[in-house]
């Protein structure tokens, strides 16, 4: 037998075998994640938490996964590509498959809002981690409320968890957590991608924090800032960049008056709450933390407890603070600011934030989540840290 004729020989089994492991049963060490449609056995996750993925495309000239990096999937001779992913980071993470460049959801998958349109995720287990899990305790309930907006002139949405308690104890008020979600999200992102009702419940029966009513709503940051206001250019004039900072600080601006004005009242309307400052909390992720930290800031009246988790970071309202470090010190009863490790700048801003306020005289807590980056984990982690803080 001639060397070329063995070598095609062998380039066929090769793929052969290639394509029959791509296709083979799930190994005995994986496990559907729990993201998944019911019924649906992939994707899954290995003892070593890499991703196992499949999609039926007999069709496609190629199918890739986004989810952090790029992978390119194998096809199999039945048509199915599928791909094996590095180990994964423990938590929630977004991603699309790519059939001849156009990005889909996987059928496979429950679907999510994120970076502003629906696309799949999956949870990775965290080993040894159980408190945004669902547990064996009495469990609240997250409402979906409509109301009327006087300021927008629309009926809009929010959630509203109640504790396990709210119906029965019918003579017991209750404080209030105003919670908010990222850019590129909305009023879902908590409730679902956040698991913020385990959280509660969990702590709410561990004796961890007080019972209370979380409320989440959209803070019209649904969109991606790039789309509305493009990044500026090198070659901008000092003016320009000025001009521009500012227009940037407007984004989602349109939700301070929708939250003082309609929000605020009509959850004080329709729920048993404690409905003063003392017993009303802000809290935001990234965009969500900005706009935590400015509505709270200029409205301390309002607000005596405020969570910045991962937040964007509004300088010109955080100088206020300086001015009056006594008055924050006596009217902010809270102030949380928290990151990941791995976010970089950002954690680093927020890091040298608390330091800053620290060596004023504000007091202030920072917590930073071990080895996570701008990602769920890191505010579910950051909500575990801030709610045993609130109300005391």
């Amino acid at each position: 037998m001639g060397k070329k004729l063995k070598l095609v020989l062998f380039i066929i089994l090769v793929t052969c075998n290639l394509n029959q492991s791509q296709t083979k049963e799930p190994s005995s060490d994986s496990k559907p994640a729990s993201t998944n449609i019911p019924g649906q056995d992939y994707p899954r996750i290995d003892s070593q938490l890499r991703g196992i993925f499949r999609v039926a495309a007999p069709d496609a000239q190629k199918v890739q996964l986004s989810l952090s990096e790029t992978y390119d999937m194998l096809k199999g001779a039945d048509g199915i590509w599928t791909v094996t992913t590095k180990p994964l980071f423990p938590g929630f993470h977004y991603y699309t498959l790519i059939i001849d460049g156009l990005a889909v959801a996987d059928p496979s998958s429950e679907s999510f809002f994120g970076y502003a349109k629906v696309q799949s995720g999956i949870e990775v287990p965290e080993e040894g981690v159980d408190y945004y899990s669902p547990k064996n305790v009495p469990h609240g309930e997250v409402r979906a409320c409509y109301y009327f907006s006087k300021t927008t002139g629309f009926t809009r949405r929010c959630f509203v968890y109640v504790p396990a308690e709210y119906d029965t104890k019918l003579s017991q008020r209750y404080p209030v957590l105003y919670l908010q979600h990222c850019m590129g999200e909305d009023e879902r992102a908590w409730p679902i991608q956040g698991k913020m009702n385990y959280i509660m419940d969990n702590m709410i029966a561990g004796g961890k924090c007080k019972p209370m009513i979380v409320v989440m709503d959209n803070g019209g940051i649904s969109p991606m800032l790039g789309s509305k206001l493009p990044r500026p250019s090198g070659t901008m004039t000092p003016e320009a960049r000025a001009e521009y900072m500012a227009a940037r600080m407007e984004f989602g601006s349109g939700f301070y008056p929708i939250l003082l004005n309609d929000i605020i009242p009509y959850i004080d309307n329709k729920f048993r709450t404690l409905a003063d400052r003392e017993n009303r909390a802000m809290a935001g992720t990234s965009w969500g933390g900005l706009q935590t930290l400015h509505v709270t800031l200029t409205n301390l009246d309002k607000f005596s407890y405020i969570g910045g988790f991962s937040p964007d970071l509004p300088e010109k309202t955080l100088e206020t603070i300086y001015d009056d470090v006594t008055g924050i010190n006596k009217k902010v009863k809270v102030l949380f600011l928290s990151s990941g490790s791995e976010e970089g700048n950002r954690n680093i801003s927020i890091k040298n934030l608390h330091e800053t306020l620290t060596k004023a005289g504000v007091k202030n807590i920072y917590y930073e989540s071990p080895g996570t980056q701008h990602e769920w984990l890191t505010f579910r982690r950051s909500l575990y840290q801030f709610a045993p803080y609130l109300f005391k």
